[in-house]
């Protein structure tokens, strides 16, 4: 039992060494301002506020999973510096009913490519009132 056991630790370790590594994100980001949610805010005043988006909201702050759910005393990066800071595209608020392929689908663009852009990692969890960027198809 405990031979089999080392083997097969053995060749997982040899197969996770001959995969390619993931890249890590090229551009890196600095948050250059930060702010503390107060009760009462969500995420589509705030990026008023501080005139950016929601998706640049989510984008810079990955702890932001549902943009629907954020939580006073939190505090987040409302402007950053490097990488994209106004995605290339348009915005969608996701409606019930909605699923990331059927707007991937209307929109004429890949689903991977729509949630990659989004920072999504699970492409059945998406939220009503999520902000989406609909990225431009010419760029695809």
């Amino acid at each position: 039992m405990k031979r089999t056991l080392i083997i097969i630790l053995s060749a997982v370790v040899m197969l996770a060494a001959a995969l390619p590594a993931t890249q890590a994100q090229s551009i890196s980001l600095t948050c250059t301002q930060s702010y503390t949610i107060q009760r009462g805010d969500t995420l589509a005043k705030i990026a008023r506020s501080f005139g950016t988006t929601v998706a640049n909201l989510q984008a810079w702050n990955k702890s932001i999973t549902n943009p629907n759910r954020i939580y006073a005393g939190t505090s987040i990066c409302v402007k950053a510096t490097g990488g994209t800071s106004q995605p290339v595209g348009k915005t969608y608020i996701v409606k019930a009913g909605d699923t990331l392929a059927k707007i991937a689908r209307s929109y004429g663009v890949s689903m991977t490519v729509l949630a990659q852009i989004n920072n999504i990692s699970d492409v059945n969890k998406i939220f009503v009132g999520q902000a989406l960027v609909i990225p431009d198809v010419t760029i695809q």
